[in-house]
This record gives structure tokens, sequence and C-alpha cells, in this order.
């Protein structure tokens, strides 16, 4: 169960990890992706962007009681990305499509890190070595 919990662990936080190696070994279209969604400065929303990414994909991959602290962001985070560049709900029917499956996806992604928070609770080695010291 534990090889189980954490290949999905590193499978759900997937998106996130990859992206954020790819943001940091390609910086400058980073600062032009976070000027081109408007976010302003755009270092620092790249910066911000790229450690919550990585610390926080660690933190569920790591799992215990920490998973939450890395779960919660993510999810917030996915979640914040569909109106700032998944917005559909503005868009012509034929590009509105993608977007509306790319906002479903970011649903069920939150989903995924929900429970991967839940099931870190029980396979994560931080709560081993608290329970056995119980």
């Amino acid at each position: 169960m534990k090889t189980l919990f954490y290949t999905g662990a590193i499978a759900v936080t997937y998106m996130f990890w990859r992206s954020g190696l790819a943001k940091l070994w390609n910086f400058p279209a980073t600062l032009g992706e976070m000027a081109h969604s408007g976010l302003y400065p755009p270092w620092l929303f790249a910066v911000g962007t790229i450690a919550l990414q990585l610390v926080a994909s660690a933190l569920v991959i790591i799992g215990g009681r920490l998973a939450w602290f890395g779960a919660l962001p993510l999810a917030l985070f996915t979640l914040a990305t569909i109106p700032l560049a998944h917005n559909f709900w503005t868009m012509p029917n034929e590009a509105a499509f993608g977007e509306r499956l790319i906002a479903q996806e970011h649903i069920s992604v939150v989903g995924g890190l929900l429970v991967a928070a839940l099931l870190a609770r029980k396979y994560g080695p931080q709560w081993r070595s608290l329970a056995a010291t119980r």
C-alpha cells in the first residue's frame, strides 16, 4: 500500500512539479507567461509559482502530516487558474470547449490532491512515527 500511495502522490502532483521545473528551466518564457496573464511584477509571480509548485508537490509526495501543507495550496492555486487562464465563459464556443475541459480536469485534480492528503495521513512516514510514540 505504501508503494501505491507514493506512486499515486507522484502522479497526482505530476502537472505541478513538471510545470515548476519547466518554468525554472525557461525562466524568460515564464516571465512572459506571467506578464501575458496580467500578473505584475512578473518576476515575483514567476518565483512564487515555481516555489509553490515544487515545494507543495514535494510535501504531498513525502506524505504524512505535511501533505496538507502541500495539497491545500496546490488545490487553491489550481482553482485560481480557472478564472485567470481558462475563463471559457468569455470565449466563443469553439475556443471555450477546450478551456472548459481543462477547467473540469482542474476540479478533478483538486479532488485527487485532497484524497492524497487524506491517504498521506495513514501511509506517510510522519504519521507512522507519531503513532509509534503514543
